[in-house]
């Protein structure tokens, strides 16, 4: 998993970018795409920049949106099918 400053990053990135609401309420549970907090359109956005927190390609074709419904899900997929950026 990775560290606590990258899953801060994303929240903060999902709320201030993507939903454009810093104050809302959202952690690294918090189901995003299930309640449609983050929509299809957004989550190309959110795949950009996790590959940019993690430093990894993550090919978009082996990412589904139930691998992005929350931060914690997000980082677990990174792991599993991303490749490190040379």
């Amino acid at each position: 998993m990775e560290n606590t400053a990258a899953i801060e990053a994303m929240i903060d990135y999902i709320k201030t970018v993507v939903l454009r609401n810093p104050k809302a309420e959202v952690n690294q549970d918090t189901p995003l795409v299930s309640s449609g907090i983050i929509d299809s359109f957004s989550l190309v956005e959110v795949l950009l920049e996790l590959e940019k927190i993690t430093n990894r390609r993550i090919p978009a074709g082996r990412v589904a949106p139930s691998d992005m419904d929350t931060v914690v899900k997000m980082f677990e997929v990174a792991e599993r099918v991303g490749h490190a950026r040379s």
